[in-house]
């Protein structure tokens, strides 16, 4: 199984095909995902720190463009799947934006 590694807070191990947003939530990170995980809101958005990474999705293009986030290595993690071990830095979390979560995405 691939394992997840958090910036400054742990490393776990998680199915693999999961989503990466789901494998943070149950894994006590409170990373927001105010759409839901429609990639609409880039408040899942990652760092991605070290791993295997595949390129951004057009969905992930258009969403951050529509936003104007021009940042290397940021990642929705509503539209990334852990099939490999990966480094990740959350961007907004519960804890630094002081929001809810937003409700829960679908696998």
């Amino acid at each position: 199984m691939p394992k997840v590694t958090v910036s400054k807070q742990g490393t776990f191990e998680v199915e693999n095909g999961k989503k990466l947003v789901l494998a943070l939530a149950d894994n006590g990170v409170h990373i927001l995902h105010r759409c839901g995980g429609k990639a609409r809101c880039t408040t899942c958005r990652v760092e991605v720190l070290s791993g295997e990474f595949c390129d951004l999705t057009r969905v992930e293009k258009n969403a951050f463009s529509e936003k104007g986030i021009i940042e290397d290595h940021l990642r929705l993690s509503c539209q990334l799947r852990v099939n490999a071990d990966i480094t990740v830095r959350p961007i907004m979390t519960v804890e630094n934006s002081g929001m809810d979560a937003g409700p829960r995405p679908e696998e």
